[in-house]
């Protein structure tokens, strides 16, 4: 495994996150690979993610600093308690766009796609096109944070296909920039 795989892999264990390695994926035909997947339990040492994706460690690393900088402030800011739990809905998978043609980012394990978040005292957030109020703020913190981070950030209003969850990528955009709708 090479050097940056196995740094990662410590920055994540200080974190306390729990995760746990699996074998390479590759579909030569399609195009579609994961060299070091590795399987999301929680991300950090408060919140859980479930079910639990596979991603590229670089990915990992990106949703638990963003779920510890940005998600868990926003929630205590906006609600008063904690994130408990993250429910996603997509990570690795091997697929084009829904566009067609070019791969998706989920084809290399380099997107996370969020449903979900579950407060510590039972509320849960879902990631919608009419969510209540305070539900939209907090909502719409955590996506307008992302951009930056996330090469790529797509939600509710982008388009049909990402209308009920939160979608994140590290996709490497011309000029260093991003894509956020």
């Amino acid at each position: 495994m090479p050097g940056e795989e196995l740094a990662c892999r410590r920055r994540l264990k200080s974190m306390g996150v729990d995760f746990e390695e699996r074998k390479p994926e590759h579909d030569t035909a399609v195009g579609c690979s994961i060299p070091y997947p590795i399987v999301l339990k929680t991300l950090g040492k408060s919140i859980a993610i479930g079910p639990e994706p596979e991603l590229n460690c670089q990915m990992a690393e990106a949703a638990v600093r963003f779920a510890a900088s940005v998600i868990q402030p926003a929630a205590k800011a906006e609600f008063g308690t904690d994130i408990k739990s993250i429910g996603q809905a997509s990570a690795f998978v091997c697929r084009p766009r829904h566009a067609g043609g070019k791969l998706s980012e989920h084809a290399f394990g380099n997107a996370l796609d969020i449903a979900n978040f579950t407060l510590s005292d039972g509320k849960e957030i879902d990631v919608g096109p009419t969510p209540p109020e305070k539900d939209a703020k907090f909502l719409d913190t955590v996506r307008k944070a992302a951009c930056g981070p996330f090469k790529t950030v797509l939600g509710p209003g982008s388009d049909a296909d990402h209308s009920l969850h939160l979608h994140f990528d590290l996709e490497p955009r011309r000029n260093g920039g991003t894509f956020c709708q």
